[in-house]
């Protein structure tokens, strides 16, 4: 039991560490436009059906929020990324 539990966990810690480096690399890549940038790659995920990448993705603009003070987050242009990926 002890060892499934360990497993569980360990598993939990290598996807979060997952969501933090591609947030460091969106910022470093997209600077102030990486949350927007997460977020049409979480809806390009959605669109095309791939559930896990789109909580990925989705935890990764969470991320980009959470780390970097500058990230522009308008959701009007959230929506708006959105509507253009889902056509």
């Amino acid at each position: 039991m002890f060892r499934r539990l360990a497993a569980w966990i360990e598993k939990r810690r290598q996807i979060r560490q997952r969501w933090q480096q591609d947030a460091r690399a969106m910022i470093v890549k997209h600077g102030h436009h990486a949350y927007y940038e997460a977020q049409r790659l979480a809806a390009r995920c959605r669109a095309q059906g791939n559930g896990s990448e789109f909580w990925h993705w989705a935890k990764v603009a969470s991320e980009v929020a959470r780390l970097s003070p500058d990230a522009e987050m308008d959701m009007k242009v959230v929506q708006a990324i959105a509507d253009e990926e889902m056509r």
